[in-house]
């Protein structure tokens, strides 16, 4: 336990909250991957399920965590942040910011009435990734504020509107 607290500058015990949800969600991850492999290979309802799930579970959430824990030590010096298990809880915003809002695109588009069976998928796509950016950027604020990361994620917004030409938003 001094490990981890030590590691990801942690002071309260309420602080353990972000790597172990952090840790449950790449393990949900991994296990969602697996049942899918499942199914591609058609192991549902043989000797060979569980065995296999719990093997890809188990790689696919280390490969996972080696990924997410060498993608810390790139973006550390980059993004600014007072504890390092405020990495975590932004890792942990973007992942529901980004499913939340392409969740949420869907119903949206389905209220207009685009749908995509009654239009071309080279059409239907870019719509929906155009209702996907502004659900985004305001999910991304919300969700980060949720967090304790509002800061943070109000500044990376204002950047990201100005890089996209939209600073005059912000005035």
């Amino acid at each position: 336990m001094n490990r981890i607290k030590k590691r990801w500058d942690i002071n309260k015990n309420w602080q353990y909250l972000f790597p172990v949800l952090g840790s449950l969600m790449i393990l949900l991850t991994a296990y969602y991957i697996a049942r899918k492999f499942l199914h591609l290979f058609d192991l549902n309802n043989s000797a060979w399920e569980w065995p296999f799930t719990l093997t890809i579970t188990l790689v696919g959430y280390f490969i996972a965590l080696r990924f997410f824990l060498w993608c810390f030590e790139k973006l550390k010096n980059k993004w600014i942040t007072t504890y390092r298990w405020e990495m975590i809880a932004i890792f942990i915003v973007f992942a529901i910011t980004g499913s939340l809002s392409a969740r949420l695109a869907a119903p949206l588009l389905d209220l207009i009435g685009i749908h995509s069976e009654n239009l071309s998928g080279w059409f239907y796509w870019p719509i929906r990734i155009l209702i996907i950016l502004p659900i985004y950027q305001v999910l991304l604020v919300i969700v980060g504020w949720c967090f304790g990361q509002f800061q943070f994620f109000w500044n990376f917004e204002k950047k990201m509107l100005r890089r996209m030409g939209l600073g005059f938003l912000l005035k």
